[in-house]
């Protein structure tokens, strides 16, 4: 998410200390903006998000303890707002936070100084620069991110997207090695994290998505729904083709039965002994 702001600046100090550092009243806080009017920056951008919180959803299906985000403010600091550098990851996730209900931005003074465990970037010409350097530094020293993953650019614009991935260590951040397929391991979503090309909500491209530790791919809810439906067609068609086949046994055994009841209707009677 971009931000009125260029230049992204670090301050330090504990994100702990931040509701202490103002009063943070109620009337403040939903005061701040939680958008800033300049859209993504195509449908493969949008897109892209959208699918990184499906695929998040259905590998933590069911679970409430997480929150996921993508394109909205990230306020962390009484120097960000005072500079009004309101600004956000493309998409993020934060742990161990009440998932069930969604938030317009995420605040930290209001998570118990949480912030997101991971962030993605998605690159673009215009902000590789700021992505893979001061937003950065500002997740490795202020945001504590533990991993930090970039994905782009766009393919729909002839771009040859990378992939980048970082994880959080004692002295920073240390870039995580990709294995033969191009594929990073994530310890926070207990998954990989890679490349697939297909079609996502009718547009054919190559996209960042979720893999399980055996390498199978975490599918969207639409996916998941297509293949419980596959599965319960083939279960129903199996069911018929049983039926079908226990239909034809009972139909066989009971002409024999008549044959052989034919049989011994037609054989002649013994005579009677003197």
């Amino acid at each position: 998410m971009t931000s009125p702001v260029e230049a992204v600046s670090v301050e330090a100090g504990p994100v702990e200390a931040v509701g202490q550092a103002l009063d943070f009243t109620e009337d403040f806080t939903r005061e701040l903006p939680c958008e800033d009017g300049i859209p993504l920056e195509n449908l493969w951008h949008r897109l892209q998000i959208n699918l990184l919180d499906d695929c998040v959803h259905q590998l933590w299906r069911g679970r409430t303890d997480f929150y996921a985000g993508g394109n909205m403010f990230v306020y962390y600091s009484l120097q960000q707002v005072q500079r009004q550098d309101y600004k956000g990851p493309d998409f993020f996730v934060v742990k161990d936070v009440d998932g069930s209900y969604v938030r317009p931005c995420w605040v930290a003074w209001r998570e118990g100084g949480r912030l997101p465990d991971v962030i993605v970037e998605l690159l673009s010409p215009s902000t590789r620069g700021v992505d893979l350097g001061a937003k950065k530094a500002l997740y490795e020293r202020v945001f504590r991110t533990r991993e930090y993953f970039c994905y782009g650019p766009d393919p729909t614009q002839g771009g040859e997207p990378e992939l980048l991935g970082w994880v959080l260590g004692r002295d920073g951040y240390e870039a995580l090695a990709a294995d033969e397929r191009g594929w990073l391991w994530s310890r926070v979503f207990g998954a990989w994290v890679g490349e697939w090309e297909g079609e996502y909500h009718g547009a054919r491209s190559r996209w960042l998505r979720l893999y399980d530790a055996e390498g199978r791919l975490i599918p969207t809810e639409a996916e998941a729904e297509r293949k419980r439906a596959e599965a319960a067609q083939a279960e129903t068609e199996a069911e018929r083709r049983r039926a079908e086949a226990a239909e034809a046994r009972a139909a066989a055994l009971e002409a024999e039965l008549a044959r052989v009841q034919a049989l011994l209707s037609n054989q002649p009677e013994k005579p009677s002994q003197p």
